[in-house]
């Protein structure tokens, strides 16, 4: 019954597109929202469409496109969970660096879950864990959640690492990166992490926007291959435990961006500018693995 009054709603004031939480704010009449800006956003939205989430890390990863079809061989696996490791434990920093950054209680609150989650605090969640091999819920909250030491993402990896043989000291550190995969990194922690609360929401929706954009569910399906063709069975519940995270993720990620657009004076140019900066950062790391599979043999 909501859905259909504020569908209407939209169609009588011509704000086709936002999402309910703002259609809502809008039709309670609350705080900055205004249907000026309303239709300021809808216009934004089309420039964001067009000059930012059309980079091509989310529209055509050649390395996620070659992944998928299985072909790797052992080196080009271990290179990619040693890569893939390093941005992991990275990612812990930028992370940290977004909560203590944070502008309000909500926001630091909101990144300590993501980073609490990291380290192996599971979400406490109503319904049953969806996530594989038994390590946990992507829904609910660290509140009341309990640590594990097993539901740390990295040792998620470290245990697919050691089927291939990779031993703790050999993943992980940033010493075993490559100059394309720590160049990502320290721009996860510039930009993601930095202390400019508009620069980081900006890299935060172009990152969400990449995560949600199908490259985990190609790299399921080329480890799952890789698994066939070579009968043996790397534990993959970090690939889709992720997966899953992100198919729920999506639509959040707009419904952050316009109420960052209807609470702030938002600069268009800059968030344009500094969402394709930390997609350039992605790019890198996918190009750098690229490099390395090519390097290492890869099947065409």
């Amino acid at each position: 019954m909501l859905d259909n009054l504020l569908t209407s709603f939209a169609h009588r004031h011509h704000v086709e597109g936002l999402t309910m939480p703002s259609l809502i704010a809008l039709s309670e009449g609350r705080g900055s929202y205004s249907f000026g800006k309303a239709k300021a956003l809808l216009n934004f939205q089309h420039r964001i469409n067009a000059e930012l989430l059309n980079h091509r890390v989310i529209t055509n990863n050649a390395y996620t496109a070659w992944f998928e079809q299985g072909d790797q061989n052992l080196a080009q696996i271990k290179v990619f969970i040693v890569q893939f490791s390093v941005f992991s434990n990275q990612f812990l920093i930028a992370q940290l660096h977004k909560m203590i950054h944070a502008d309000t209680l909500e926001s630091m609150r909101a990144s300590k879950e993501i980073l609490a989650n990291e380290i192996g605090v599971r979400f406490k969640s109503t319904g049953q864990a969806n996530g594989a091999d038994n390590i946990g819920s992507t829904e609910g909250s660290i509140e009341g959640g309990v640590f594990h030491f097993g539901a740390g993402h990295f040792e998620w990896l470290f245990n697919l690492a050691q089927k291939l043989d990779l031993s703790f000291a050999e993943i992980g550190q940033p010493k075993h990166g490559s100059k394309s995969t720590l160049f990502f990194c320290d721009e996860l922690i510039r930009l993601y992490g930095g202390e400019d609360y508009q620069i980081s929401q900006a890299a935060s929706y172009a990152v969400e926007n990449w995560a949600a954009a199908g490259f985990w569910g190609q790299l399921i399906k080329g480890l799952k291959r890789f698994n066939e063709r070579n009968g043996i069975h790397l534990p993959l519940g970090f690939f889709v435990w992720h997966n899953q995270l992100e198919c729920q993720h999506a639509a959040h990620t707009q419904e952050e961006l316009e109420a960052l657009y209807f609470t702030l004076d938002l600069d268009e140019d800059s968030f344009i500018r500094y969402g394709n900066e930390m997609l350039d950062g992605v790019a890198a790391f996918w190009d750098g693995l690229d490099e390395q599979r090519r390097e290492l043999g890869a099947v065409h």
